[in-house]
This record gives C-alpha cells, structure tokens and sequence, in this order.
C-alpha cells in the first residue's frame, strides 16, 4: 500500500508538470490534468480503504536537515479515502466544467489542483513537523490560486481573506508543534507519542492546536473565510475545498489530540471546549445559510454548520477518553468519522450540483432560477438526493451519522460518571443538534424548492439545458455514494468503528449486528435498509392509489387557482419568502422582547447590546484578524515602493549589503 501511496504521488506530479508544459494547448492541457489526475485519485482510494481496514506501515528517509517519513494509519486512511474520493469526481466533471474557463489559464488550473490534491494527501501522512508544516502551507498556496482564478474583485478578495486566515491558523499549529517539540527536544512525532507531557504544556498544545485547526475546518468564530473562498473558487475546486480540506482542521484536532498527546492523557475540558465550539458552529452555520440567496454562499455557510456537528462527535469522544470511558469513546469517533465520509459526498454533490446549474443558468443568485427540474432533471435528481442527505432524511448517510451523534451526547449526558455540569452541556448539544436539523430541512426546501421547482423566473432559466456527459456521471457517482453510505450502514460501520478504536486507544465495542446499526450502551437500534424498503413501499402504494383513482385518460388539468386569480411567476415562493417565515416562527420570543424592552430601559439596552454583539460576531475574523493584516500588508508595500527607486547602483548596494550580513552571521556562528 505504501509503494501505491507513492506512486500515486508520482502520478499526481506527472499530471501536473504535462498540464503545466502544455499550458497553451488548453483542451491537451485539460485532458492530461484530469485523466492522470483521476488516475492517481484512484490509485489513492485503494490505499485510503485499505489503511481503515487496518493497513499500516511506515517509510521514512533522510531528507535535508529533517527525517522525511510517511506513515498510513485509520485516521489519515479516513482522509486519504475522502480526498481521493471528491478528487475522482472533481476530475471527471473537469473535463467538460473546465471549458468554462477557456482563456484563463486552464493548464494552470490543472497543475494546482493536482498539486494541490498531493499537498492535502501528504499532510495527513507525513509524521514529522517540519514537513507537516510545508505541505499545509503548499495545501494553502495551491488552493489560493484557484481560488482566485476568475480574477474578479470578489475572488481576489475571497482569495485574500483566505490567505490571512490560513496562515492565522497555521501560525497557532507551528506553535503548538513547537511547544511539544521544546519539551521532547524533537522534531518527530514519533517523539511526541513516546512522550508523557504535564497537563499544562498538553493543554497549551491543543488549545493551539484546536484553534489554528478550527480556523481551517471553518468553525464559528473563525469561519470568515469560508464563504468568502469557496463561492469564488471552480466548483469542483469548491467541492474538494468543502469536503477535503476543512476536514483536514478535523483531522488535526483528532491527531494532536489523540495521537500526539495520546499517552499524557486527555482533560475533560478538552471535550467541553469542543462541544460548545461545535454546538455554536453548527446552529450559526445553519441561520447564516438561511438568509442566503446566493447557491455557493449558502452551501459554503452549511460547511461551517456540518463541521460543528462533526466536532459535536469529536467532544463526545475526548468526554470518553477524560471519563475512561471506551463506549462513549468509541461511538464519538464513530460519529465523527463517519460524518467526516458523510459530509464529504454530499457536500461534494452540492456542490457539483451547483456549478452544473452556474454552467446552464450562468448565475447563483436562486430568486433568478425556477423550473430547471424539467430541462436538467439528472441535475435536479443529484442535487435532490445531496439536499435529502444534508439534512439528515433517513435512510441517506447523513441521517445515520448524525443518529450516532446523538446516541453520544445523550449516552454521555446519561452516563453515572457525568457531573452535572457536563450533563447540561451535553443537554444542551442535543437540543443545539436538533434546531440544527430543522435550520437544514428548512433551508434546503428554500434551496431546492425556489431553483428546481416553480416556473422560470428568468430567461436563462427557461433557455438552461441540461449538463454534458462527465459532469452527469460525477454526481450520478456520488449520489449512489451518498445511498450506498446510508443503505449499506450495517456493513460499513464495523469497519469504522474498528477505525475508531484504534484512534481513541479503546476497546472494540459491537455498533452494528445484521442489518441494524446499535448503540453498545444503550440498546438503542435503527435499520436503514429497512427504512428505506419502508419508504419505497410507501411510494409505491401512493402511486398506485394514485393510479387507480385516475380515469386513464390524458386530460389537460387547468391552471392552479390562487384566491381568485391565475398564478403569475412573482406568485412563487422565493428564497426571500420562505427565510422570512422564520420570523413567524420565533414570532412569540419577539413578543417578548418587544413587550420587555418597552417597559424597561435595562431590557432595551441588553437586546440592544447582544443584537450588537451578534453582528460584530459573524465578521469577528475579519475586524479582529483580515483588516489589520490588509494594513500591514499595505503599510509594508508602501514602504518597498519606496525602497525600489530604479536605480541599480541602489540595487547592487542592496545585495553588497546583504552578503556582508550573511558572512557576519557565518563567522559569529562559527
């Protein structure tokens, strides 16, 4: 597995260098890209499956001043096979998606996204920091320039906003590696696992750790970014960046959690933290998509949302590892992991999705689609199928990962070693998880029921067509992924759980028998196979009471009849008409408000304030982070213009000046 590992690395370079050379053939250049970028995505895919089931190994060899070595475990197999994944898909729709970006530089589009598909794969397998490090920051560059690619003022600043972040995040995981590092004298994390750190440098190390990976998983309040960049990348980029790379941030929590700092044992504040991070994230990510109109806006804000319930499972396991408790460890992972899996097909079908509907409609503003079920309905059956899994509608794969996620908090909040305090936090998750599933289904109805259903609402909505060929094929591949996943649970889930036991240290506990998935603790059991038999039952029973009340005949039904008059186009529900019915929802709490702030100055300021608080909340990363760094940037910029006069006598004292330095600092050494 190892030597595939490598080859496919191989491939993948290859395949950038040939699209790279034959830059100014486009359509040459776009053929090479994808085809032998597709190839090592699936040469990828068997090692990442193979290292969940248990495949291990280690390669190492001397590389500069630092050890270069590659280790394949269940974590980064969990990566690898989401990666690889999302990059097969992403290739095969590039071949007809690309020639929307005739004469930007194709060729280089393809030698960044391989490069960039390399970069995200060998972060999650090398096992030392310096190189840890480089392939994150080549992971960051790499999507920057795609990311930029339109070269308009919205993806230049999306791409800027991106960068600042990143590197926010990656500065606070240099210093965590570092603070590890000075206590073991190593730069290996090999050392790191070896070493048993006090508590007070442990949780320094991962609350550096959580926080510059949160920053590029996206969760609130360092999510900026997110909805910034992805809109403005390809689509297919925006898939692998959605469902590949932010879970990279997951994965990094996950790893210094329980790998590097695996033997100084977890601290239960650890969880905590981590639950109330995912819990805010999840619910904020879901109200920010709702008050979008925008398709790639609204999908990106839902990445925030699934990477707080990703991290609702992640707190749920590092509560176990804290309590010793190896059931609720186990199901934690589970959790994560497979909404990891989950996320990553139905995100990258959304996606797809959508950059099939900018290819016919050439707009993501929804209030000017309608009606595109009718002329691209395989568009409309994927884009369907991704908005059922998102919203976790049985029997699809989201629905039985966010079922494990709630056996974990409410296992944990009925646990005999939980303290009051975590059972209200826990409480508190589950009630956080469940108005995060009712945000989905809404905001889905919105999305799917104003661009898919309705009549026209603008002429590029009447005249859309359907999408070519391979951009069919990608979604068709990961629709049938996203139901397979959720059929095919009672199979799929031992060898996660399996996974999860070695991550989190624990004992293997029984989380599916037949053709059930089950709760170890609790008893607690569903069957997606079953549901799903149930469903298409009830389908067909519909159809065919339908049937047999018709007359069999072909008959021209009338026009709908709205209060007395014809429908009109304007009469359709919009996506600003159904975010709005969210205020006739939390009508009472407005009440309430209102009635409180009109007979005390105390309650008038408060709202006043938390009001305040909210929006300076959702652009907390760029006040606090984005803009003073603009300025610096713009200070510094400033500052060598001034510097480069264009004399190069000016020139050559600049480099006299900088050899005499360099040889000082030699000598001193020395």
């Amino acid at each position: 597995m190892m030597s595939l590992f490598i080859a496919s690395l191989v491939v993948s370079a290859v395949g950038a260098l040939a699209s790279l050379c034959a830059c100014k053939r486009e359509g040459v250049a776009k053929a090479l890209g994808c085809v032998i970028g597709a190839v090592a995505a699936a040469m990828t895919l068997v090692v990442g499956v193979a290292s969940i089931v248990g495949t291990r190994a280690i390669v190492s060899a001397d590389a500069l001043m630092f050890t270069f070595s590659l280790r394949l475990d269940p974590l980064s197999g969990v990566l690898l096979t989401i990666v690889s994944a999302l990059a097969l898909a992403a290739w095969i729709y590039g071949l007809s998606y690309f020639d929307e970006y005739a004469g930007k530089g194709i060729g280089a589009m393809c030698f960044f996204m391989n490069a960039f598909v390399a970069s995200m794969e060998l972060v999650v397998t090398v096992d030392n920091v310096f190189w840890f490090l480089f392939f994150f920051e080549m992971m960051s560059l790499t999507s920057y320039f795609l990311v930029v690619t339109e070269q308009t003022d919205a993806s230049i600043k999306g791409g800027f906003v991106y960068l600042v972040m990143a590197h926010v995040g990656f500065f606070l995981i240099m210093v965590s590696f570092l603070v590890m590092a000075a206590y073991t004298g190593s730069f290996e994390f090999s050392a790191f696992r070896a070493t048993q750190f006090p508590p007070a440098v442990a949780g320094l190390a991962f609350t550096l750790a959580f926080l510059g990976f949160g920053t590029k998983a996206g969760m609130v309040p360092l999510h900026s970014w997110l909805p910034m960049a992805h809109p403005a990348a390809p689509s297919n980029v925006s898939a692998l960046m959605s469902g590949g790379m932010i879970k990279i941030g997951v994965f990094g929590i996950l790893f210094v959690g329980f790998d590097l700092l695996g033997s100084s044992g977890v601290a239960l504040w650890w969880g905590v933290m981590v639950l109330l991070f995912g819990a805010v994230s999840s619910v904020l990510g879901g109200t920010y998509a709702l008050g979008e109109h925008d398709m790639k806006r609204l999908l990106a804000y839902h990445s925030v949302e699934n990477i707080g319930i990703i991290l609702l499972g992640v707190g749920v396991a590092l509560v176990g590892a804290a309590t010793d408790n190896a059931v609720l460890t186990v199901l934690g992972l589970l959790a994560a992991l497979f909404h990891i899996i989950n996320h990553a097909m139905f995100k990258g079908l959304l996606f797809l999705g959508a950059g099939s509907v900018l290819y016919s409609v050439h707009t993501r503003n929804m209030e000017l689609m309608g009606g595109l079920s009718r002329v691209m309905p395989v568009t409309a059956a994927c884009f369907l199928i991704g908005s059922l899994a998102i919203s976790a509608i049985p029997p699809l794969n989201g629905f039985v990962s966010e079922w494990f996620t709630y056996q974990g908090l409410i296992t944990g909040a009925m646990g005999a070693g939980a303290g009051a305090g975590l059972k209200i936090v826990l409480a508190f998750c589950v009630v956080s998880l469940a108005v995060t599933g009712a945000l989905a289904v809404t905001c889905f109805v919105k999305a799917y029921g104003v661009s898919f259903l309705g009549n026209p609402r603008s002429d590029a909505a009447r005249d859309a067509r359907e999408v070519p060929a391979p951009m069919k094929l990608s979604m068709v591949l990961l629709a049938a992924v996203c139901c397979a996943l959720g059929i095919g649970s009672p199979w799929i889930v031992p060898g996660l759980t399996g996974a999860a036991a070695q991550i989190g240290s624990a004992a293997l506990v029984q989380t599916a028998t037949g053709v059930e998935v089950v709760n170890p603790a609790t008893g607690s059991a569903m069957s997606a196979p079953l549901v799903a038999i149930l469903l298409l039952g009830c389908v067909f029973l519909v159809w065919a009471i339908c049937r047999a009340k018709s007359t069999g005949g072909v008959t021209n039904a009338p026009d709908p009849w709205a209060c007395g008059y014809n429908p009109t186009p304007d009469m359709a529900p919009l996506a600003t008409s159904v975010a709005s019915s969210i205020r006739m929802f939390w009508g009472p709490l407005y009440d309430i408000r209102d009635a409180l702030c009109g007979r005390n100055d105390f309650f008038r300021d408060l709202f006043s304030r938390i009001s305040s608080w909210a929006n300076k909340a959702q652009n907390w990363g760029d006040v606090a982070l984005v803009e003073p760094t603009g300025n610096v940037v713009t200070r510094l910029a400033n500052l060598s213009g001034k510097l480069e006069g264009g004399d190069f006598r000016v020139y050559i004292l600049y480099i006299v000046v900088t050899l005499v330095v360099f040889l000082a600092i030699a000598v001193a050494v020395v």
